[in-house]
C-alpha cells in the first residue's frame, strides 16, 4: 500500500502478500517487536483523546462531560488504524529503528492532530454508514427466508446479514480507509520534523508513550530523534 501511494511497483513481480511479509520481517526481526510497537502506539494515541476529556472535567458547563465522552468515543473508533499508518511510515522512510520511528510517527500525528482526526472521523462515519446500508440490503434475503422458512432458520438469516456486512467492511471498506488516512498522513507531514513540545506533552500524558520513548533511546543508535531521519 505504501508503494502504491508513492507510485512504486513491487520489485521482481512478487505477490503483494509475500513481498509485504518480507518487508515487515526486515523491519521487525521478531513478531513480538511488531506487537510491542503496535500496543505502545495504540496506548500513546489514546492519550491524545484522553487530554480532551480531562479538559472538559474542569469546565462548569452542564452536560458537557457527556458530550465530550461521546465525541471521544467517536474519535477513538476513528483512530483504530493509526498503528497501521505508523507502520507504513516506518516502511516508507526505510527505518532500521522501529521504536524510534514509531515515536517520531506518533509525535508527527499529534502535531497534525486537527487534520488527521477530522479526516479519521469522517472516514469512520462513512465506513459505518456504508456497513449499515449493506446490512439493510442483506435483510431483504433474510426477510425472504423468514417468509419461506419460518422458525429457527429465520434467526440465523438475521445473523448472517450481520456477518456478511461485517465481512464486507473488513475486506473492502477498512483497507480503503487505511489507504485514505495513510495518504493524508504522508501528505500532511511532508517536510515536517517532530516537534519537541509535542514529544514532551505526550510523555507527560501517556505512560505508553514514555515506554516507547525509553525503548527508542535504548535501541541501537537511539538519540533524541534517532537515526531514522529528521525529515519524513
Amino acid at each position: 500500500m505504501v508503494h502504491l501511494i508513492d507510485g512504486r511497483d513491487i520489485p521482481g513481480g512478487q505477490g503483494q502478500v509475500a513481498y509485504a511479509k518480507d518487508i515487515v520481517t526486515q523491519r521487525f526481526a521478531e513478531a513480538n517487536i511488531l506487537f510491542v510497537v503496535d500496543q505502545l502506539v495504540k496506548g500513546a494515541i489514546r492519550a491524545i483523546t484522553g487530554l480532551l476529556g480531562g479538559i472538559a472535567a474542569f469546565l462548569p458547563i452542564p452536560g458537557l462531560s457527556g458530550l465530550v465522552s461521546f465525541i471521544n468515543t467517536v474519535i477513538r473508533l476513528s483512530l483504530t488504524y493509526v498503528d497501521e499508518i505508523i507502520l507504513g511510515y516506518n516502511i516508507r522512510i526505510n527505518s532500521s529503528s522501529p521504536f524510534e520511528t514509531a515515536r517520531q510517527g506518533v509525535v508527527l500525528y499529534a502535531q497534525n492532530g486537527k487534520v488527521m482526526v477530522k479526516n479519521a472521523v469522517w472516514l469512520a462515519v462513512i465506513m459505518w454508514g456504508v456497513s449499515f446500508l449493506i446490512f439493510l440490503l442483506m435483510l431483504a434475503p433474510a426477510a425472504a427466508i423468514l417468509f419461506l422458512m419460518p422458525g429457527q432458520l429465520a434467526d440465523w438469516a438475521f445473523v448472517l446479514a450481520i456477518v456478511f456486512a461485517w465481512a464486507f467492511k473488513a475486506a473492502f471498506i477498512e483497507p480503503f480507509a487505511i489507504a485514505c488516512l495513510m495518504q493524508v498522513y504522508f501528505k500532511t507531514i511532508a517536510g515536517q520534523v517532530p516537534d519537541p513540545a509535542w514529544d514532551t506533552r505526550l510523555a507527560e500524558a501517556s505512560s505508553k508513550f514514555r515506554e516507547l520513548k525509553d525503548k527508542a533511546l535504548a535501541s541501537f543508535g537511539g538519540s533524541p530523534w534517532g537515526p531514522a531521519g529528521a525529515t519524513p
